[in-house]
């Protein structure tokens, strides 16, 4: 096969996944999947589970249960104990959740990157100009979460959670192929800004954005279910302290986190495009 035939083949390949996981009903279905995960019916969860390690990498060696209630129960499984113990260094900023690292650098001004020649800003991602002021130069990585992986996310850093933002929007799917054909797609998604507010008055953001079939983000530290019948935008005050790698919440499927860090933190630890991370891990470090 020439390299032209091998391009021409992957490419008709990358359209086939885009129209089968985007030009659908995506709300219809994202809601259709909230509702059938939750079934407890034994026949429909082993069968469901079943499906779900054919087209994945699912690994179920590490979940705190053997049995699960339902798919659902399956996807928001616990860990056993001790499996994601934080970096102790206080300097550090730990990744929230297992992870494929994605596009990851300085914020130049206001601008991050979904991939390499995508732009988007942070006002349209945050809502918010005096949030975007604390993240002006700063850092930014994106994590994007496997349907297999372990879905509940952590906190990266020890502080005060001051506000969580809830923005509404559309469930488009978050994978590679999609981010280079929808422009500004984290920000056109329902998202959740959550802010943390470091000892000395700095802040850190992370940003968890919902996609196709993820039919909720759960946040334990408000009791609170974010999905499209939250409505939008909402805004939820509050004063939590936190401590670095505690559970703050999780997906209901898998989704993207964007986590957003002061300019004087350097990247630290095993961050590259493509590579698998856990949470506990070190992502950024204050110089």
């Amino acid at each position: 096969m020439t390299i032209r035939n091998l391009i021409s083949v992957l490419s008709q390949q990358e359209e086939l996944n885009f129209l089968l996981t985007n030009r659908i009903p995506r709300a219809a279905l994202t809601r259709f999947m909230g509702w059938f995960s939750k079934i407890e019916q034994p026949l429909v969860r082993d069968l469901s589970i079943a499906c779900w390690k054919l087209f994945s990498d699912l690994d179920l060696s590490e979940a705190r249960k053997t049995e699960f209630r339902s798919l659902h129960d399956c996807f928001t499984r616990e860990l056993r104990p001790g499996l994601r113990t934080p970096d102790s260094d206080p300097s550090v900023l730990v990744s929230p959740s297992d992870a494929i690292v994605g596009a990851h650098g300085r914020i130049v001004d206001n601008e991050v990157f979904q991939i390499k020649g995508a732009p988007y800003s942070l006002l349209d991602l945050l809502g918010d100009p005096q949030l975007v002021e604390s993240h002006r130069d700063g850092k930014f990585v994106t994590l994007r979460l496997m349907s297999s992986m372990y879905h509940r996310f952590h906190a990266p850093c020890e502080g005060r959670i001051t506000r969580v933002d809830f923005i509404s929007g559309d469930t488009w799917n978050v994978n590679p192929i999609a981010l280079k054909r929808i422009e500004k797609l984290f920000c056109k998604n329902e998202r959740a800004v959550i802010r943390t507010e470091l000892a000395d008055g700095a802040i850190v953001t992370m940003v968890p954005v919902a996609a196709i079939l993820v039919a909720s983000i759960r946040l334990h530290f408000l009791d609170l279910y974010l999905n499209a019948g939250t409505g939008g935008p909402k805004s939820y005050p509050c004063d939590v302290k936190i401590c670095r790698g505690d559970e703050l919440g999780w997906f209901e499927h898998g989704s993207t986190i964007i986590l957003l860090a002061p300019d004087d933190f350097e990247f630290c630890g095993p961050i590259g495009e493509g590579v698998r991370i856990k949470a506990g891990q070190p992502l950024l470090r204050r110089a």
